[in-house]
């Protein structure tokens, strides 16, 4: 190679690249297609704390930076600045959906989600919110797309906030929010009194 030298990305060197690249907003990962550098030693729990190196990320803020430069290509995560690529580990989905505002009632209604890393995402169209039901006990797992096809778990707590938000329509329970009915379980398998 020509004088290149070949430099092994480290959480650090992500970060100061982003921060050097970093304007208003979320940087716009589709415009860089840097050549993927390999994997990072960093993943993302079910409960969404990172990890780099066996170790969690303690700094809230430095969490926040790397989430804004995820990129997800199938089912495959990776932390993307102008010059490198480098795939992380993610068990479940990169987010968690911790809270929730309500406006409106009914059809009316509007959910604006906020996560653990600090988006918010009004549910609609363009964020839709979905359940998988895990095939062994039927317990229900609760999602809200964020951003560039990127996933939060809604909490407990906020599901069953929107449990009691919840309505009936054509066979299924589920929610309201920015004119979309969203369905969380088929009517026939609640109990009675929902």
């Amino acid at each position: 190679m020509s004088g290149q030298k070949t430099v092994t990305p480290t959480a650090d060197t992500l970060a100061e690249a982003v921060r050097a690249a970093k304007t208003r907003g979320l940087p716009p990962l589709e415009k860089w297609n840097p050549p993927f550098s390999g994997d990072l030693d960093m993943h993302i729990k079910r409960d969404g704390t990172w990890f780099y190196q066996g170790t969690p990320i303690g700094r809230p803020a430095l969490v926040r930076l790397f989430s804004t430069i995820l990129w997800r290509e199938d089912d495959k995560y990776f932390l993307v600045t102008p010059v490198e690529k480098v795939g992380i580990k993610v068990e479940d989905v990169p987010f968690v959906a911790v809270d929730f505002d309500t406006e409106g009632e009914g059809e009316a209604q509007k959910l604006t989600f906020v996560t653990n890393v600090g988006d918010r995402a009004m549910a609609g169209v363009a964020n839709p919110i979905r359940v998988e039901r895990d095939p062994d006990n039927g317990e229900p797992s609760p999602y809200v797309l964020v951003r560039r096809n990127l996933e939060a778990l809604i909490d407990r707590k906020s599901f069953y906030r929107l449990v009691e938000l919840g309505t009936h329509r054509n066979g299924w329970f589920g929610v309201w929010s920015d004119g979309q009915f969203f369905g969380m379980i088929p009517s026939n398998e609640l109990p009675g009194e929902i």
